[in-house]
């Protein structure tokens, strides 16, 4: 499964069958997803910068919310989480994607400590796609306390500063701090197999898609 970071909330993870794309961002993000194409979308919630499906390539089966799907291969099930900080703030779906041998978790728009029933289903994910930069989501220590009751391989930071971004977020350092790690290089993109994933928590930054 080749996992690639387009910005924001927005991941492609391609499998051998079927290419799987979460929130795809408006392009007032920063971001943009013009000439990615996709077989099925999830969306977290309903804001422009998860849900932009009309800028996405082609015509992909939509997934938005709570419950137990199977298309092309691609097996995903939707969990809902508590309504982001700010007042009106629509409501979060985090989604368990299994594609090829990997287990994923992409957790939206996580406002919140998850409840030790949700905890209990990701518990046996592989790759964990959190948010880091705070303000409408988990903030670094909370993403630390996440991570640290999922228990995943390999953990792929999101939903932070960068250079292109107009959403007000704090960046990716305070986060690394918070692990005990230093900046590192970002990569393209990851190639994730069963074999290949560590024996112990490992956090992998990637870089966002220039389009």
């Amino acid at each position: 499964m080749e996992l690639t970071w387009i910005g924001h909330s927005c991941f492609r993870m391609r499998g051998r069958d079927a290419t799987l794309v979460t929130d795809p961002c408006a392009r007032a993000s920063g971001y943009s997803v013009n000439r990615v194409t996709a077989d099925v979308v999830t969306i977290s919630n309903s804001h422009p910068n998860h849900s932009a499906v009309g800028e996405l390539a082609g015509s992909p089966t939509v997934l938005d919310g709570p419950g137990e799907y199977e298309v092309q291969g691609i097996i995903v099930t939707g969990v809902r989480t508590p309504a982001g900080k700010a007042p009106g703030t629509p409501r979060n779906t985090a989604y368990i994607i299994s594609v090829d041998d990997i287990t994923l978790c992409h957790l939206g728009d996580l406002a919140s400590i998850p409840t030790t029933e949700q905890i209990e289903l990701m518990k046996d994910v592989n790759v964990l796609l959190i948010p880091v930069g705070g303000h409408c989501t988990i903030g670094p220590s909370e993403a630390v306390e996440v991570i640290s009751q999922i228990e995943p391989k390999l953990v792929v930071p999101m939903h932070y500063a960068t250079d292109v971004s107009t959403v007000e977020l704090e960046g990716v350092d305070r986060f690394l701090r918070e692990m005990g790690l230093t900046q590192s290089e970002p990569q393209p993109r990851i190639n994730v197999t069963h074999s290949s994933l560590p024996s112990e928590p490992t956090v992998v930054l990637l870089q966002y898609r220039r389009s």
